[in-house]
């Protein structure tokens, strides 16, 4: 394939498992648009009876667009039952980051969009603190700073989905931004917004879980990055990770060793959505390697 006519795109797809899935989708493609299968991926939950896919392809096929593969696809959807998508890889993802005082996420993700690591177009920092300015100008990335207080909440939430509609945002992150997001906010991007929670949930859920988890003892710390919905920390979990502590761990080093957890798993998060490596079904999520 030359790259001047070839197009890469990812087909995500959930159903009821039965026979003959896999066949069926692969002949699909290959039969369609004479594709060339880069990666292909599969899980069966056996408890619910559901089946996933994601496979990755490329094709020269004059004939290919997202429109023309919804049309061709649509009657083999219908025959299984299947939840899809397609996502095409020519046009890179509008990403916006929340942070409010914490700015160590913001830093690490700002750090990778710099090096390449993520390909999207960081289209804008929104803030309830002026802190984060200096490092959006910096990586040059505008900076909005909407200070929230209970008087104006709703107030700023209309300004940030306006910033978020005139962007054409994709995906919003919020990389320590210690807001609640009300149920029209979060209903306005579906399985869109991740999250970063200092706790190895379901554990420590609230506002100071390092505290808590100092207070109780805990041998293993832990930070996980989540997709939120209007139930606080309860959204579909996507990446975990933990470290271990003992009593020599004082306060102070605790909330370091669990910042860089923050780094971690937050970034492998925002990574894995922008190469449509997620499904999310039963408040849970499928992680594609």
């Amino acid at each position: 394939m030359t790259q001047s006519t070839r197009k890469t795109a990812t087909l995500l797809i959930d159903c009821p498992d039965r026979k003959g899935l896999v066949a069926a989708i692969i002949n699909f493609l290959v039969q369609q648009y004479d594709v060339n299968i880069l990666n292909a991926d599969q899980h069966q939950d056996a408890e619910l009876g559901l089946f996933f896919m994601r496979v990755e392809f490329a094709t020269e096929a004059a004939g290919f667009d997202e429109l023309s593969f919804r049309t061709a696809f649509q009657p083999l959807a219908q025959q299984f039952q299947m939840n899809w998508r397609i996502e095409l890889a020519d046009a890179p993802q509008n990403v916006c980051l929340f942070v409010s005082q914490y700015l160590h996420c913001l830093a690490d993700l700002l750090h990778r969009h710099q090096t390449g690591e993520f390909h999207c177009n960081l289209a804008l920092i929104v803030s309830n603190h002026e802190s984060a300015r200096p490092l959006a100008e910096f990586h040059h990335v505008p900076f909005y700073y909407l200070p929230v207080g209970r008087e104006n909440k709703q107030q700023v939430e209309r300004q940030q989905l306006a910033l978020l509609d005139e962007h054409k945002i994709d995906l919003v992150v919020l990389a320590r931004y210690m807001q609640i997001l009300s149920p029209k906010f979060v209903d306005a991007y579906p399985r869109r917004i991740i999250n970063v929670h200092h706790s190895f949930l379901p554990a420590f859920t609230g506002a100071k879980p390092y505290h808590a988890a100092f207070a109780r003892g805990v041998k293993l710390i832990g930070a996980t990055s989540h997709y939120v919905t209007a139930e606080l920390d309860e959204g579909p979990i996507i990446e975990q990770d933990v470290a271990r502590v003992s009593q020599n761990d004082q306060l102070p080093s605790l909330i370091q060793k669990g910042r860089d957890l923050e780094r971690l798993v937050l970034s492998r998060a925002v990574q894995w959505h922008l190469d449509h490596r997620i499904l999310s079904y039963a408040n849970k999520t499928v992680i594609f390697a």
